[in-house]
């Protein structure tokens, strides 16, 4: 039916490394490798393994209920499970102990729940091995955004200079204005200069 089907996909299981897939790792340091599960109607006797690069198995468990936690059936001597799913997640991760540079590669975690009609289903990380952590050089970023700031400053800085430019030849506009306004209008009778008073007063009488 149409109808179960669709209920039979929400109840899916669902296997998850973390939103990051890959992982890296000092050479003879131990690394965690993360894997939940997730599945709405619970699980009954699930079944989890851990393959390196698909081929080769590195840990096998078991899961009998939600009640109980994982029991060992086969382990490469150098994983050890540090999960837990009598908690609020499933978490069936490992450590791999002493990696080295040969453990590079794609570690796939493995689910089967028979629950869910032996519903399968896997995520991968992928393990980088390095001899050292290279340390990010902020140098030029630092340059960089040390340069973009003095030229935004220097922009603010000719932008201000501008506007008192532009305000002293303003002030200094509107005086001249007021000075030739001032001087049109003056009384030019002690200038002693054409169409003064002194000129215009009628001759005195004999």
């Amino acid at each position: 039916l149409p109808g179960l089907h669709v209920f039979t996909i929400a109840f899916a299981l669902e296997v998850s490394v973390g939103k990051a897939n890959t992982v890296m790792a000092l050479n003879n340091s131990d690394v965690l490798l993360p894997c939940t599960f997730t599945t709405c109607i619970g699980f009954q006797d699930l079944v989890f393994m851990w393959y390196f690069n698909s081929t080769e198995m590195i840990y096998h468990g078991k899961i009998k209920n939600k009640a109980s936690e994982p029991t060992l059936v086969d382990r490469n001597p150098r994983v050890e499970f540090v999960g837990s799913t009598t908690g609020k997640d499933n978490n069936i991760s490992i450590v791999l102990k002493n990696v080295e540079f040969s453990d590079a590669g794609k570690y796939t975690c493995h689910v089967k729940n028979p629950k869910e009609k032996d519903a399968k289903h896997n995520a991968t990380i992928f393990l980088t091995v390095v001899q050292k952590m290279v340390e990010t050089d902020n140098t030029l970023t630092l340059i960089i955004v040390g340069v973009v700031g003095g030229l935004i400053g220097l922009l603010i800085l000719f932008m201000l200079i501008k506007r008192v430019v532009l305000f002293i030849i303003k002030k200094t506009q509107d005086g001249k204005k007021d000075y030739l306004v001032s001087s049109s209008g003056n009384d030019n009778t002690e200038n002693g200069l054409a169409g003064s008073k002194a000129e215009q007063k009628a001759p005195p009488k004999a």
